[in-house]
C-alpha cells in the first residue's frame, strides 16, 4: 500500500496539503507541478489498497483517471473547488467539493479541519485572490492590518512561483516549496525564518514592474485585454499581475494571455470581484479551457480562435 498526495502547485493546492499535514502527517509521495498541470491522478500507477489524497485540480479534467483508481480498488479523498462535473458516489470516495465563487480548496480543508491551522488557509485565499473570504476566515484571528499584509504578500509570493510552461520556469518546484513550508505551523515564522519568501516577492516585484509597463490591447469599464509576449517571465506573473488587474478595477474583466513559441496563447481570465461569475464557462468553451465562476483560464488557444474568444470575452462581461 502506498500514500500518495496530488495538489496543484499554487498556494491554495500547498497550503491546503501543509494544513491536513500538520494535523494529520503522513509519509506521501508527492505529485504536483506548475499551476496549469491539473490532470495529476493520471500520473500515478494506482494499486489495490493504495491512499490517494487529492487537493486543488478539477475532478471533471481527472474523472477518467478517478474511476480508473477506484476500480483497482484504491482510496480517494478528493478537496476542490473547481467545477466537478459528476462526483462518484462510491464508498472509496470521500468528496470535500464546493464549487461556491468565494471559497478556495485551503478553505474547505480549513472546514474540515474546523479551522485549526487557519493562518495558512487565509495565506491561500489571498494568494488565489479571495481578499473578502480571506479577511473573513482571520477575523476570529485578531490579526492587525500588518499581519494581514504580511500574510497577503506571502500568498501572492507562493502563488506567483505556480505559474510557467514547466517547472524550469519557476523559481522553485511546487514540491520543494511544500518541503520548505512543512515545519512552519506559523506563515510568520515561515516569512521571518526562510529565504524564499524574500527570493519569490522580490523576484515577482520585478516581473510585475515588466508587465505593468504594457498598454491593454483594449480596455473600457466592462473589459479588457492584454496580451505578454512568448518569455519566461510573462509566464510566471500573468496569474499575479491578473489578480492585480481584477484588485485595481473590481467592475472589470480582465483577459491575461500570453504568447507561446507555437503563436497559440494561453489565457488567464478574471471575472469582475463585484459580479465573479462565468469564467469557468466561458473557458470551458475552448479545449483546453476550465476553472472556477470567478477566475479560470485555457492552456492553449491556438491564434485562429482568438477572435473566437475576444467575441465570447465581450458577450460574457459588456
Amino acid at each position: 500500500m502506498k500514500f500518495y498526495d496530488i495538489f496543484n502547485g499554487d498556494a491554495d493546492g500547498i497550503c491546503a496539503l501543509h494544513q491536513l499535514r500538520l494535523e494529520q502527517p503522513q509519509d506521501a509521495e508527492l505529485v504536483t507541478g506548475v499551476k496549469r498541470d491539473i490532470e495529476l491522478v493520471e500520473r500515478v500507477a494506482v494499486s489495490a489498497g493504495d491512499s490517494l489524497t487529492v487537493l486543488d485540480i478539477s475532478l471533471r479534467s481527472n474523472a477518467r483517471a478517478v474511476e480508473r483508481a477506484l476500480l483497482r480498488g484504491a482510496r480517494l479523498r478528493y478537496f476542490d473547488h473547481h467545477a466537478a462535473g459528476d462526483i462518484p458516489q462510491h464508498p472509496q470516495f470521500e468528496a470535500h467539493i464546493d464549487t461556491a465563487p468565494d471559497v478556495c480548496t485551503s478553505l474547505l480543508v480549513d472546514r474540515h479541519l474546523n479551522g485549526r491551522h487557519r493562518l495558512w488557509a487565509v495565506v491561500a485565499a489571498f494568494g488565489d485572490n479571495m481578499v473578502e473570504s480571506a479577511l473573513r476566515a482571520a477575523q476570529p484571528l485578531k490579526l492587525d492590518h500588518t499581519e494581514l499584509a504580511r500574510l497577503h504578500e506571502l500568498g501572492e509570493a507562493i502563488n506567483y512561483n505556480a505559474y510557467g510552461e514547466t517547472v524550469e520556469d519557476l523559481h522553485y518546484h511546487p514540491a520543494d516549496l511544500y518541503r520548505a513550508l512543512m515545519p512552519y505551523p506559523d506563515p510568520r515564522h515561515f516569512m521571518v525564518d526562510e529565504p524564499v519568501f524574500e527570493v519569490l516577492k522580490q523576484a515577482a516585484a520585478e516581473d510585475l514592474a515588466r508587465a505593468e509597463g504594457l498598454q491593454p490591447e483594449f480596455a473600457d469599464a466592462a473589459l479588457a485585454l492584454y496580451i505578454l509576449p512568448d518569455a519566461a517571465w510573462s509566464r510566471r506573473v500573468n496569474g499575479v499581475f491578473g489578480n492585480r488587474l481584477a484588485q485595481g478595477a473590481p467592475q472589470r474583466a480582465h483577459a491575461v494571455l500570453v504568447g507561446k513559441a507555437d503563436g497559440a496563447f494561453a489565457v488567464s481570465l478574471r471575472a469582475p470581484r463585484s459580479r465573479p461569475q462565468g469564467a469557468d464557462q466561458l473557458c470551458q468553451a475552448f479545449a483546453s479551457g476550465g476553472g472556477r465562476k470567478a477566475a479560470a483560464g485555457i492552456n492553449h488557444l491556438p491564434v485562429e480562435q482568438l477572435p473566437r474568444f475576444i467575441a465570447a470575452f465581450r458577450e460574457t462581461y459588456k
